[in-house]
């Protein structure tokens, strides 16, 4: 089995390429071209030619355009990334008889209420980022290939920045610390997503009627308010010195952004788990996975 693996160096490819290794010839690139092969997405017929090339048997597109402030005036970038690249991979799949792995995001959907979101509630982004990678799924499910699309949410991995490294650092030069608490999701570990991925590929190669659109996150919910109090909490447990004493709740509106983000970022992932027979672990256990390894505790 030949396995494409796009955005290898990403916080999810990175773990993709430790994840797939054992499943097939693994060849994974980034966005800069090596040996004729282009892994950037944003140049559609060089990706086209990369596959057409490489005739993989599973495609692992772990690329995106994620800056999400940033799409709101990249629009053009951020749709030919996340919308059109995909329907370029996607129509090389069904040409090839692939199946196209592919992530997507809470951002589809608008955020409001309290409720989960299932896989079939409606969509109606509310930044160009959540509408861009709709695009995306929309381009995936109408070419007719065979397909597994990933939405998850609040992506973190210990290599690369992320948001508990980030409150860390403010932690250690600041008194205090004003942390979004009105943000609902579930902090999902890219060890956790690649884990599965490669797992659930197993799966589709036996019961290909398995193909489809599902849910991953970590078990459970908290706010970046309830999210920055555990890593700070843990890590002065662990021996950090930290400078903070208080760390305040805010309401969204009192930090304003180029892009709108939804206050409900909570997934239902019933199906995930029924259909691959899956037990997704509490958010807790991954995010004091990834802080004993960044704080080498």
């Amino acid at each position: 089995m030949k396995i494409l693996l796009l955005g290898k160096n990403g916080q999810v490819g990175w773990e993709l390429q430790r994840s797939l290794a054992p499943l097939g010839e693994l060849i994974a690139l980034d966005r800069h071209s090596a040996n004729g092969l282009s892994g950037d997405l944003s140049d559609l017929e060089a990706l086209r030619a990369t596959i057409r090339q490489i005739q993989p048997d599973i495609i692992v597109n772990a690329a995106a355009y994620t800056a999400v402030d940033k799409a709101e005036s990249e629009t053009e970038l951020a749709d030919r990334v996340n919308g059109q690249a995909s329907q370029v991979m996607a129509e090389e799949a069904r040409a090839l008889d692939a199946w196209l792995i592919h992530y997507s995001t809470d951002y589809v959907f608008n955020g409001d209420g309290l409720a989960p979101w299932l896989e079939t509630a409606s969509v109606s982004p509310v930044n160009h980022y959540g509408t861009s990678k709709l695009a995306g799924e929309q381009a995936i499910i109408a070419s007719g290939c065979k397909y597994l699309i990933f939405r998850t949410s609040w992506v973190y991995g210990a290599r690369g920045n992320n948001f508990a490294k980030t409150m860390l650092r403010l932690a250690k030069d600041r008194e205090t610390l004003s942390v979004i608490a009105d943000q609902i999701g579930a902090p999902t570990g890219a060890d956790l997503i690649a884990d599965v991925t490669a797992l659930a590929i197993l799966q589709v190669q036996r019961y290909p009627e398995l193909a489809g659109l599902y849910h991953l996150a970590a078990a459970g919910e908290v706010s970046w308010h309830g999210y920055a109090s555990h890593v700070i909490d843990f890590a002065r447990a662990n021996g950090e010195e930290l400078a903070v004493t208080a760390i305040n709740p805010i309401d969204t509106s009192a930090y304003p952004t180029p892009a709108r983000r939804p206050l409900n970022s909570r997934l239902d992932t019933q199906k995930l788990r029924d259909n691959f027979s899956l037990h997704l672990p509490e958010w807790q256990s991954g995010v004091t996975r990834m802080l004993r390894e960044v704080l080498n505790k």
